[in-house]
C-alpha cells in the first residue's frame, strides 16, 4: 500500500476546504461595454424611428375612430350578417387601439429611450433632500425619455391615450338604455319567452317538434314558437330562451321531488346559456350524457338534472318543464322556474 498523505483530494487542492483562502474576494467585473444603437449614432434613424412610433400612434387613434363608426353606424339592424360585420369591425378596432399604443411604447423605449446600463450606489438621504432627489429624478426620466424634444410623439401618445379609454366607457355606458329601476331590470333577466302551451320549435327554422321526433342520444337546438315573427329585441329574447333538448334512458335520470313530470319519457329540456359567464352550451356527448361549454370547459351532468360537475360553473343548468298537446307536439308547461345565465345578486328561485 502507499502512503496517501501527499497528492490525495485534500492535500492537492482540488477540493476546497472549511477556511481556505476564505480573505480571497472576486474582483468586480463591472458593467458590460455599451454598444450603441443605430439610432444612438444616426440622426437620419433617430428621425425614421420617431416617426415610426408616431405612425403606430396614430393607428391606435384611427383603431378608436373605427370602433365608433362600427359601433354607431354599422349593425343597427337584425341582419345576421350586417351584426357579424360590425363585430368584426369592432374587435378590429379595438385591438389596433391598444396594440397601437403598446407597439409604439415599446418601439420607443427600444430604439430612442436611453439604454445605457448604470449603477445606483444606496446611501441614507435626509428628509430635506429626499423630495429634491424625487423631483430631480422625475426631470432626468422626461429628459431621457425624449418626450420634451420629440413633440411628434408627445403629441400622437397624447391623442392615442385620450381616445383609447372612450370605447371601454361607451359599451358600459351603452349596456342598457332603458332607464328601467333595479327590480324592472332583475324581472327583464328572470323571465323570457317560454309560458304555458308555448311549442318547442327547432332553430332556425321554426319548426316544431313531435315527440316521436326525438330519439334517445339526438339533440335539438330549440327556441319558442313566435320568437322569430320579433320585429324588435329578438335577440335579446333568443339569448335568454334558447334551449337544449335531449332524449335519454329515463332509468339513467336523477330526478328531485317536483320534477317528476317536467320531462315527456326521458326527453328534456335545458337552457343553452352556461350560468358561468353565458356562453352557449352547444356540446352533447351522447355516450357520458355530459354538456360541455366551449368557453371555459364548463361541464353539466345530464342523467342528475345537469348538475355541474366540472368547471368554474355556479350552478345547474336551468330546466325548462314540458310536455306534449293533444297533437303530440312538445310545449312547455311554464317558463323556467329559475333565472337562466351567470349569477347575479338578486338570483333566485321564482
Amino acid at each position: 500500500m502507499g502512503n496517501h498523505s501527499h497528492g490525495g483530494p485534500n492535500e492537492s487542492g482540488t477540493v476546497a476546504t472549511a477556511g481556505q483562502d476564505s480573505s480571497e474576494t472576486f474582483r468586480d467585473p463591472g458593467l458590460p461595454p455599451h454598444r450603441p444603437r443605430l439610432a444612438d449614432t444616426d440622426p437620419a434613424a433617430a428621425k425614421k424611428a420617431e416617426r415610426q412610433v408616431s405612425w403606430l400612434f396614430i393607428i391606435s387613434i384611427l383603431g378608436t375612430l373605427l370602433f365608433f363608426v362600427s359601433y354607431f353606424v354599422v349593425g343597427h339592424t337584425t341582419n345576421i350578417a350586417d351584426l357579424r360585420l360590425q363585430n368584426m369591425l369592432l374587435g378590429l378596432g379595438t385591438a389596433c387601439a391598444m396594440l397601437g399604443i403598446g407597439v409604439g411604447i415599446v418601439h420607443w423605449t427600444k430604439t430612442l429611450m436611453p439604454d445605457t446600463e448604470w449603477v445606483q450606489e444606496r446611501h441614507e438621504i435626509t428628509k430635506e433632500e429626499d423630495r429634491q432627489k424625487a423631483a430631480k429624478m422625475v426631470e432626468d426620466i422626461l429628459d431621457e425619455s425624449g418626450i420634451k424634444r420629440r413633440p411628434l410623439i408627445r403629441n400622437t401618445l397624447i391623442g392615442a391615450m385620450a381616445l383609447a379609454p372612450l370605447p371601454a366607457i361607451f359599451m358600459f355606458r351603452d349596456l342598457d338604455t332603458s332607464k328601467l329601476s333595479a327590480g324592472e331590470m332583475v324581472d327583464r333577466l328572470r323571465y323570457t319567452m317560454w309560458d304555458k302551451d308555448v311549442r318547442l320549435v327547432r332553430d332556425p327554422s321554426g319548426l316544431p317538434i313531435k315527440a316521436s321526433d326525438v330519439q334517445i342520444g339526438s339533440a335539438f337546438h330549440v327556441i319558442p314558437d313566435g320568437l322569430n315573427e320579433l320585429h324588435e329585441g329578438k335577440l335579446n329574447e333568443k339569448a335568454k330562451a334558447v334551449v337544449l333538448l335531449m332524449r335519454l334512458d329515463p332509468s339513467k335520470m336523477q330526478i328531485s321531488p317536483g320534477r317528476e313530470n317536467w320531462h315527456v319519457n326521458g326527453i328534456v329540456a335545458y337552457s343553452k346559456i352556461c350560468t358561468h359567464v353565458g356562453c352557449p352550451v352547444a356540446l352533447y356527448e351522447q355516450q357520458t350524457h355530459h354538456l360541455l361549454c366551449p368557453c371555459h370547459q364548463s361541464t353539466f351532468d345530464l342523467t342528475q338534472e345537469c348538475k355541474v360537475i366540472f368547471g368554474p360553473a355556479g350552478h345547474a343548468l336551468p330546466q325548462l318543464p314540458i310536455t306534449v298537446d293533444p297533437e303530440g307536439y312538445l310545449v312547455a308547461q311554464s317558463d323556467f322556474k329559475s333565472p337562466v345565465g351567470p349569477s347575479y345578486w338578486e338570483r333566485g328561485e321564482r
